[in-house]
């Protein structure tokens, strides 16, 4: 069908957007009808109308979150495009969990309006993989990225805070996205029009904290002034020193005056901290006052590690490579095989090291689509500098190496059925016969440790052919 056969809806109080979306349409040879309210959309597409809808969400009688579930319910197949000047976390996520085809922040490009609705027209042949790329657009605008439900809970936990003031703390491992969340409070909140301040405590020198923070002699304000009106966001606070951490807790508590220069008053700051260390334990060691804890504690967002929540992986990864074309870097697609492989990774480094990685292979890598087996080599070239690996790999990290090798080179990343019997069979014989060799090929004492029936050690040996000589040498 041609541009001239198919009709684009338009929903928005604001009749100059209206007037500039229809003026457009019109120019590319849609048909188009626009119209200020929702209940006059919601009618034109029970009675068949449109092939495509643009709307805003606050509309004059109803919230269109409220109306796109008719909507769906009414015509699944009809594409939604969302807009909104209220360009927040949650608008973003809620109009993805709704089913909308995308979300647009106001103000929006016009071409790239055009663009998104020409694909929302197309109805490729693949409905999941548009799904899939239209996801990757949107997260690629967000601050945060998942849709598992460890992630859920905490869009869930910043949807309860963004309309308080309260000292939140945030947990998390390193590369785990705390600073993201900081500035989503920040964004999201009252004070999104107050400056968001960062002091990274653990890349400050300790005999600079105290005069990074509450300022310097040669009149040299410090971040806690710097964030009068917004956010002071106190990144590994764990690292901060005890003098810093006792001067921070009498200025919480309003003991030691600390007055912004500009306006004679008390600097008015929301403090947001994180730290990826193990507050209570600091504490235990006379390394970080409780009391202080207590204070920061007031509202407290785990972030979970990238290896809790595996499933959100192809979407990091495919918003990753979009981020990274924007920046410059060629364009790539990465595999199925390729994604299955990249859960099976321990991903110590957390997002951070997963964007990393992308990074890398469209920097590095000539192909345009990403495989198993290039996913694979990056990763093993990477084993040995891990953060955090000290000493051997464990035998679950060489198992996983191992078994991520043999799923790169098979055909689409695919192994042959039975193959959870056949690496049962493939670690059962070595460790059978290490077993037996160490018991100088005793069965009793071998079944022993094995902690094995006699009987059942018998029949594996007699069924895998373990070599009962060499458990004799």
């Amino acid at each position: 069908m041609s541009a001239a056969g198919k009709k684009i809806l338009i929903a928005d109080d604001d009749s100059s957007i209206r007037l500039v979306l229809s003026q457009s349409f019109t120019r590319l040879g849609y048909q188009v009808r626009a119209t200020g309210n929702a209940s006059t959309l919601l009618k034109w597409v029970s009675e068949g109308e449109g092939d495509l809808v643009i709307t805003d969400v606050m509309m004059p009688d109803e919230n269109v979150f409220d109306v796109l579930p008719r909507i769906r319910k009414e015509r699944p197949k009809l594409p939604v495009i969302i807009m909104s000047a209220q360009n927040t976390l949650l608008t973003a996520v809620n109009a993805a969990e709704i089913g909308a085809f995308d979300y647009v922040p106001k103000p929006f490009d016009l071409d790239d309006m055009t663009a998104l609705a020409r694909r929302a027209l197309a109805r490729p042949a693949d409905p999941e993989a548009s799904r899939a790329q239209a996801r990757a657009m949107r997260d690629e605008r967000l601050p945060l990225i998942g849709r598992s439900a460890p992630m859920q809970e905490v869009y869930r936990t910043i949807a309860r805070l963004v309309g308080a003031d309260l000292t939140v703390l945030i947990l998390g491992e390193s590369g785990t996205g705390k600073e993201l969340v900081a500035r989503a409070l920040h964004d999201m909140g009252r004070r999104k029009d107050g400056k968001f301040v960062v002091i990274n405590l653990a890349a400050t020198p300790r005999e600079r904290v105290e005069a990074e923070l509450f300022g310097r002699a040669d009149g040299d304000s410090g971040k806690l002034v710097e964030a009068d009106g917004g956010t002071l966001f106190l990144d590994e606070i764990g690292d901060m020193p005890l003098d810093a951490q006792t001067r921070l807790l009498r200025v919480i508590d309003g003991s030691e005056p600390a007055l912004n220069p500009k306006t004679g008053r008390r600097p008015n700051a929301r403090l947001i901290a994180a730290t990826n260390r193990d507050l209570r334990a600091l504490i235990a060691q006379g390394l970080f006052r409780e009391d202080l804890y207590f204070r920061l504690n007031v509202a407290p967002i785990r972030l979970p590690p990238l290896r809790d929540r595996t499933e959100d992986i192809p979407d990091l990864a495919r918003s990753f490579l979009l981020r990274a074309n924007r920046e410059g870097l060629p364009s790539k697609t990465i595999d199925q095989a390729a994604l299955e492989r990249l859960k099976l990774h321990a991903w110590p480094g957390n997002v951070r090291e997963l964007e990393n990685l992308i990074r890398r292979v469209c920097a590095l890598y000539a192909e345009e689509l990403i495989t198993a087996r290039i996913v694979e080599k990056e990763l093993a070239d990477q084993q040995p500098s891990q953060p955090g690996q000290e000493g051997p790999l464990t035998l679950a990290q060489l198992v996983e190496r191992h078994l991520g090798g043999y799923f790169a080179e098979q055909p689409d990343g695919v192994p042959p059925v039975g193959l959870y019997d056949r690496v049962l069979e493939e670690v059962e014989r070595p460790l059978i016969q290490l077993t037996l060799a160490a018991t100088r090929g005793n069965q009793v004492r071998a079944a022993e440790i094995l902690g094995l029936n006699r009987n059942t050690l018998r029949k594996k040996i007699q069924d895998l052919g373990v070599d009962l000589t060499r458990g004799r040498r």
